[in-house]
């Protein structure tokens, strides 16, 4: 519980059954509602909510599956055609073991973040479109992993919008121009029916996803330029004088802090980080040239297997619009303003980096016409990488937890003190807060939030505001609805206690921290 965004994460969950106005309509805008709609079961329990450890149970269960899934990739895609090779064997496991050692995302599955549940369906996603493209019927199974990854997070729309794109540039009618050079990957020819489905299922998150914006917030961009986005909310932050985080307007940059942000969650080491990039570039330029180099007798079709684990590049691009032009911004200690944010950001090229280790492991072990020697000189690089970096990464603490601890310490002190001073509440009062700030202290405090009057118990699709809902007639008339407000300085309960003279039972200062108060309403 220590990211701000995982306590948000389960309380969006807990507020669909609990909650003075209760329903699916509390999931909310801007974050996707899949992982919400996971933890709802594990949340039921007041004690697993209270813990936190409701919130987790989905991100482990995706840690799983993200490693068996790698594991079936490498193995499948490195084997091609015909049954699994010892070599092929030999790299699954290495790459398997790569890909669940890493610290950071170890940290990340123990949270409610969503970082290791869109990891499985990003790797599940690439497992069978890897399989179809070997001839195996998988697109239906891929086109549904889409839609769980579209549901997930913004990365899956950028994935289903390239997968959905090649496969649709494969059977346009200019295609057949090339069917000499595309003989290798003829499963891409689909029946029009097939190729239908599998676009539907690939459209069909953003398309609920934008049609639940449109009817809820009469905006179907809420998600992206609504007043939570994070235009909006770099917007509120940044101020008139201060230009823009690193790399706004700036593609370039934004790329390089992507992937400086990457490096970081592979090692802490400066020449290991780089070794990592020199892996991923070995193992592609190593395939093209095997691919280049293959016997007469060796058909192409031994490697398009290969092929989409070119997608697992994909978060790249993405990263670099979003910071350039999303408004998201990703800070790295080495880097200005030498601080951390969003660095958990870069987990996302982790299965990039472990296909590549893999691949490498693999033509190791199987280019017998290869010298003894460089066979082994190269296995003991890879493996010894992976070893140092992240004995590296265990030793400084993974940069994902490490940046929980600096940005959330002084709001989590805030929160427990709060949530001690909210213990000796009576427990059937009604309480009038914003729980966009600090929701972790009822959490804490385990105060249900059917107790609790907030800016989510109103009518969204009354817009700009709703005066008849329930948020809005407690700010007019505090007394009348609710016990104790609690407030931040300059919210919205803070400017209706402080308007009407309101006695203050308690207030709480926190360095870092606007002060919060504990008015009696009545």
């Amino acid at each position: 519980m220590l990211y701000g965004d995982a306590i948000a994460h389960m309380n969006i969950a807990r507020r669909v059954f609990d909650s003075k106005t209760p329903g699916l309509l509390q999931l909310g805008t801007v974050w996707l509602p899949l992982p919400h709609l996971l933890m709802i079961p594990f949340l039921l329990s007041r004690e697993m909510w209270q813990r936190g450890v409701g919130g987790s149970i989905p991100s482990m269960i995706a840690y799983t599956f993200g490693v068996i899934g790698m594991f079936r990739l490498i193995r499948g895609a490195l084997a091609g055609r015909v049954e699994p090779v010892p070599a092929a064997r030999i790299a699954a496991w290495a790459g398997a073991l790569v890909y669940a050692a890493n610290p950071n995302l170890i940290y990340m599955q123990t949270t409610a973040m969503g970082e290791a549940l869109y990891l499985a369906f990003f790797i599940w996603s690439v497992v069978y479109f890897s399989e179809f493209v070997r001839g195996e019927k998988a697109l239906t199974k891929c086109g549904l992993c889409l839609l769980a990854a579209c549901l997930t997070r913004y990365d899956g729309w950028f994935l289903a919008a390239a997968m959905a794109g090649i496969v649709l540039l494969a059977n346009l009618p200019i295609a057949n121009l090339f069917s000499s050079q595309l003989a290798p990957y003829a499963s891409l020819r689909l029946p029009h029916a097939t190729l239908a489905k599998f676009i539907l299922l690939a459209a069909a998150g953003p398309a609920l996803w934008l049609a639940y914006n449109g009817i809820v917030y009469r905006n179907p961009l809420e998600f992206e330029n609504g007043p939570y986005s994070a235009k909006a909310i770099e917007r509120k932050t940044q101020g008139t004088t201060n230009p823009g985080h690193p790399g706004s307007g700036n593609i370039v940059l934004a790329g390089q802090y992507f992937l400086k942000s990457a490096e970081a969650n592979m090692a802490e080491n400066q020449w290991l980080q780089r070794a990592w990039i020199l892996l991923a570039v070995a193992a592609m330029a190593g395939t093209a040239l095997a691919y280049w180099l293959r016997r007469p007798t060796e058909p192409a079709s031994a490697f398009p297997g290969l092929i989409p684990l070119l997608f697992f590049l994909l978060p790249v691009p993405f990263y670099a619009l979003s910071v350039a032009y999303g408004g998201v911004p990703i800070f790295v200690p080495e880097w200005w303003p030498f601080t951390h944010y969003n660095d958990r950001y870069g987990l996302q090229l982790l299965p990039a980096f472990t296909c590549a280790l893999a691949v490498l492991v693999y033509f190791a072990v199987e280019s017998k016409d290869w010298n003894r020697k460089l066979r082994a000189a190269l296995l003991a690089s890879a493996f010894g990488v992976a070893s140092l970096s992240y004995a590296t990464v265990c030793y400084a603490g993974p940069i994902s937890l490490q940046e929980a601890r600096i940005n959330m310490r002084s709001r989590n002190q805030l929160e427990l003190q709060l949530a001690s001073w909210l213990k000796k509440l009576p427990p059937d009062a009604t309480l009038l807060m914003y729980v966009g700030d600090h929701v972790g202290s009822l959490q804490r405090a385990g105060i249900p939030l059917e107790h609790v009057i907030n800016e989510g118990n109103h009518r969204t699709w009354k817009q700009p505001d709703d005066p008849n809902g329930l948020w809005e007639r407690a700010l007019a008339d505090p007394a009348q609805y609710a016990d104790f407000g609690v407030a931040s300085e300059g919210d919205a309960v803070y400017e209706a206690a402080r308007s009407r003279h309101l006695p203050a039972l308690i207030v709480i200062h926190t360095t870092g921290q606007a002060p919060v108060t504990i008015y009696r309403l009545r």
